[in-house]
């Protein structure tokens, strides 16, 4: 699997953002959101899931996008499935890591 990855760093945040790599471009609409998975917020660079995982890691905020990379970090604990919310069936989560 394969994903597209975009880092943001600012003066006190790690900013990442991740969509499954088919998803890129994409326009996703439902009745109650509309999202563009657009190349410049998601589309950095493509990586691996171990390298999915190590941005997570380091991330303090992420924004994922698409169900692979979301059951991902589920699996790595960096979201919780109950805070998953689906867009046409495509989930998207978010998270917020604070020490």
């Amino acid at each position: 699997m394969r994903f597209w990855s975009k880092i943001f760093i600012t003066k006190y945040e790690i900013v990442v953002a991740i969509c499954d790599e088919e998803l890129i471009d994409q326009e996703i609409k439902s009745k109650r959101f509309e999202v563009k998975v657009s190349k410049g917020f998601y589309g950095e660079k493509l990586i691996d899931e171990l390298t999915a995982v190590k941005v997570m890691g380091v991330a303090t905020i992420g924004n994922l996008f698409g169900k692979n990379i979301v059951k991902l970090a589920a699996e790595h604990g960096f979201i919780s499935r109950e805070n998953v919310l689906l867009v046409k069936r495509i989930p998207h989560a978010q998270f917020v890591k604070r020490t």
